[in-house]
């Protein structure tokens, strides 16, 4: 009888360090899951370190180890796109090459779905310990946020590391839009989903790619990705400063009427001109957000373009 087939999706970005290491652990959970067949999809999104040779040395060693190289860096976003696109598993599981996710909850995981019937079980992080404090909090608020302004739920804390069936990922894959905020695109798509909570692990080794500014870009990014209500809350502040403003007309009026109209309060009408201004400015950025991202759909431009590949290279021998 044949075995299933689970196809891992590991993006990589200046991972030459890290690689390794994953590869050691992930062979070793592949050897313990031996009723399953297994294929290791690496996407190289432009690295600018030594991430492709250490990727073809392993494709050379391993025939289960396939790879997707782009001609630059296009974001996590696409190389977890076009990891999924080049996957043939009935199974599929996004991971970093941190080993950030353990790969140690693969079992679990199939566990689950095979047994009760889950389409997709997903992982959050239950503690950020080694975060920075400051960034651990804007992370909550965002969550906060986000599921306060968009219908989609949005889990704390959740990872890009879940083990799907092929279903789910086919519907994630027939999703084209440029601009991608997976983690909402997960919860779009909807199936069945069941949630692991395991304690925050520190990278063994290299760096974060994700500076505080970048993490700022992608929450604004997922905000506008699955919610018009931004849109809304500017409308209703300009309605606002509509009503104040006919209510201090009026209050105006009735004081030069009644008392007079003595030249005063410049310092404060500057002080009123530049918050007004400012929320102007403010509104038009969330309107000039949504058009830019419209502006980027329509062109049409492909999510990623692939410079090589390993079924490229094995027709090209």
């Amino acid at each position: 009888m044949k075995k299933e087939l689970l196809s891992v999706v590991v993006s990589c970005y200046n991972e030459e360090e890290a690689l390794p290491l994953f590869y050691k652990e992930i062979n070793k959970i592949s050897k313990e899951m031996n009723y399953l067949d297994f294929e290791f999809i690496f996407v190289n999104d432009g690295s600018k370190d030594k991430t492709i040779e250490v990727i073809k040395k392993l494709h050379k060693k391993d025939k289960r180890v396939r790879y997707v190289s782009f001609s630059r860096n296009f974001g996590k976003e696409a190389a977890m796109y076009a990891g999924l696109e080049a996957s043939f598993g009935d199974y599929v599981t996004l991971m970093d090459a941190d080993l950030q996710d353990p790969p140690s909850l693969l079992e679990e995981m199939y566990n689950l779905i095979k047994d009760e019937g889950y389409d997709c079980v997903g992982t959050r992080r239950v503690t950020r310990k080694g975060e920075p404090p400051i960034r651990s909090f804007f992370a909550r608020m965002f969550y906060k946020i986000i599921n306060k302004l968009s219908s989609i739920e949005m889990v704390d804390g959740a990872r890009d590391y879940r083990l799907m069936t092929r279903q789910m990922v086919d519907s994630i894959i027939s999703l084209k839009e440029y601009n991608r905020y997976s983690k909402g695109l997960f919860s779009f798509v909807g199936f069945k989903t069941k949630w692991l909570e395991y304690e925050n692990i520190e990278r063994v080794a290299g760096e974060t790619k994700w500076s505080f500014w970048k993490l700022f870009i992608y929450a604004i990014d997922g905000i506008c990705a699955f919610s018009t209500k931004p849109l809304v809350i500017s409308a209703l502040i300009g309605l606002m400063f509509c009503i104040i403003s006919f209510i201090m007309i009026l209050f105006i009026i009735v004081k030069t009427v009644l008392y007079g109209d003595p030249v005063n309060g410049w310092p404060s009408l500057v002080c009123i001109i530049f918050m007004v201004s400012g929320i102007q400015l403010f509104c038009m950025g969330i309107m000039g957000e949504y058009l830019a991202k419209t502006y980027l759909e329509t062109k049409n431009r492909p999510i990623y373009i692939v410079k090589e590949s390993s079924e490229k290279s094995e027709k090209g021998n």
